[in-house]
């Protein structure tokens, strides 16, 4: 018998549109109370956006306001750097 192939989920990256590998990517969260976080494990309950662990990538999004689109929430500024901040220092 031959060995099961394991389908690896995919999602899209919000800021340049290309497809991942799930665990290659950072979920931008919004929980069920309003609070938008990054989530790092991927298995928070809430709503989702994924995006590229790289800074350039949070600057599109946030320019074109695709995680606030997607996410169905305005995000603040002050928001946006902080979760720069955890990119870069992540």
């Amino acid at each position: 018998m031959a060995d099961a192939v394991r389908k690896i989920p995919t999602r899209r990256c919000t800021g340049c549109g290309e497809h991942f590998p799930k665990n290659t990517l950072i979920r931008v969260l919004r929980t069920p109370e309003g609070e938008i976080l990054l989530d790092l494990t991927g298995k928070k309950n809430g709503r989702g956006a994924y995006i590229c662990k790289s800074a350039s990538c949070l600057k599109k999004a946030r320019k074109s306001r695709r995680i606030e689109t997607s996410l169905g929430v305005a995000i603040s500024e002050e928001l946006y750097e902080k979760m720069e901040e955890e990119l870069t220092v992540g």
